[in-house]
């Protein structure tokens, strides 16, 4: 009966990818890792070996890139930092899984733990267990510089520790099967799958739509050369931080690193900007500097720093 069923769920979920319909997963609050199965033969690509580019501000968490399915077959979702959707959460990457004599797509996931993805060197911090690129303490989080790409002239909640390699070696982008990792989870991490959790955000969601309409993300075209490897956030695909391949066929951040400090200071400027309106919209009473109309503070004293976030201005 359950062969049944799920050779039923796979033949409708195939139906859906050839008549086109993305399957995306929703940010809604779940349970339990939910498996999407996709009556696929073939493993997903290995994967592509690129650089991290740099934060965008505090609170962004690495995300690694994957191949996904679509209408078109195997397709590369880049890389991104995206901002945690509560203080506290960790990302758990998604990851294929052989079974049933068929690839299962099981998908990532934030909670208070990171479970199991696979076995999977995702890089960067994800060296098939755990995460060692950093850690929540007090409401913030910590970057590990020695694994990912922070600019420390902007980011201060950083420490070093040496965990080996940050990039991915070991290519495989698939657990079990032949050639695939095999590694099972453990009972810690089958029960951190069962905690509460939730599923991506609605900004992972349009990464992964962006990447499926983009032709030169399609194996079938870049034959496991994508040509956009990573980006520094969700959606952009152009600009700043966007990790491509250059006319040497290697992977390359844009900018330059003579242009990083640019780069970076811009985002830091966005990242400002976007606290500001948060304040704002959340504080309707209080005037353009913060403060209310009743308290309003010599024009001198407003130039030396925001007093909502005590930004410099």
């Amino acid at each position: 009966m359950r062969g049944f069923v799920m050779k039923r769920l796979s033949l409708l979920l195939l139906a859906a990818v050839l008549l086109g319909a993305p399957l995306l997963v929703a940010p809604v609050t779940a349970s339990a890792q939910v498996s999407v199965g996709i009556s696929v033969h073939i493993g997903p690509p290995p994967l592509p070996v690129y650089p991290q580019p740099f934060a965008p501000g505090l609170g962004y968490i690495w995300t690694p890139g994957y191949w996904a399915w679509g209408p078109y077959g195997y397709y590369w979702v880049p890389g991104t930092w995206v901002l945690a959707p509560r203080v506290g959460f960790l990302w758990t990457p998604g990851y294929w899984g052989w079974s049933g004599g068929m690839y299962w797509w099981h998908p990532g996931y934030w909670g208070s733990h990171i479970g199991f993805y696979g076995g999977i060197n995702y890089g960067y911090g994800y060296v098939g267990e755990g995460y060692v690129g950093g850690y929540w303490r007090g409401g913030a989080f910590y970057y590990n510089r020695a694994v990912t790409n922070v600019n420390v002239t902007y980011v201060h909640n950083t420490y070093s520790q040496t965990v080996g390699n940050n990039t991915t070696v070991n290519r495989v982008s698939y657990n079990g099967g032949t050639g695939g990792t095999e590694v099972r989870p453990t009972a810690e991490q089958q029960t951190y799958a069962r905690e509460e959790h939730v599923t991506p955000t609605a900004a992972q969601v349009h990464q992964e739509r962006v990447a499926m309409n983009n032709p030169a993300q399609r194996f079938s075209a870049n034959h496991g050369r994508p040509q956009i490897a990573a980006t520094a956030k969700p959606g952009e695909f152009k600009g700043p931080g966007v990790v491509r391949m250059n006319a040497k066929g290697n992977y390359a951040m844009h900018p330059a690193p003579r242009d990083r400090a640019v780069y970076q200071a811009q985002h830091q400027a966005e990242a400002r900007a976007e606290r500001q309106q948060e304040f704002h919209k959340q504080n309707p009473e209080r005037h353009a500097y913060g403060q209310p109309h009743s308290q309003k503070q010599p024009r001198n004293e407003h130039r030396k720093h925001h007093p909502c976030c005590g930004i410099p201005l």
